[in-house]
């Protein structure tokens, strides 16, 4: 008569285990490229990933090279694109300032809501050291 309470008991208290919190979901994206296409799919991506039902979804683009151009309001063909992701709290726009500063760009000249980082090679091996995934954006 114990050991099928006992049974029971370890049914009951494994069932804790089988429900289990979801994985993060984090990606950061890795654009350098001017090309439209190249932009094109990295918007396509973050909407995608960004739109996921995962509730710890986060979303961050990582621009370097001449990849800023996506997020600069005189440059960028996809401008209400971007202006759509950086309404969603789980998207990130993040532009190298060694770039802006190789290219003569200036923070004003990025869409608002974009933000900076030192380095963007560093911003990008610091998110996958914290777990995050990493996609490269070609087309």
């Amino acid at each position: 008569m114990k050991r099928p309470l006992l049974v029971a008991a370890v049914a009951v208290l494994s069932l804790g285990f089988v429900h289990r919190a979801p994985h993060p979901y984090h990606i950061v994206f890795d654009l350098s490229s001017r090309d439209t296409l190249d932009q094109k799919m990295a918007l396509r991506l973050m909407t995608e990933a960004s739109s996921s039902a995962n509730p710890t979804v986060q979303v961050e683009l990582v621009m370097y090279g001449k990849g800023f151009e996506l997020v600069m309001p005189e440059r960028s063909p996809y401008l209400a694109q971007v202006q759509e992701l950086l309404r969603r709290p789980n998207v990130a726009f993040r532009v190298c300032e060694i770039a802006m500063r190789n290219n003569g760009i200036e923070k004003r000249q990025l869409q608002a809501g974009v933000g900076t980082v030192p380095d963007g090679l560093y911003e990008l091996v610091s998110k996958q050291q914290d777990d995050w995934g990493y996609i490269k954006v070609v087309h």
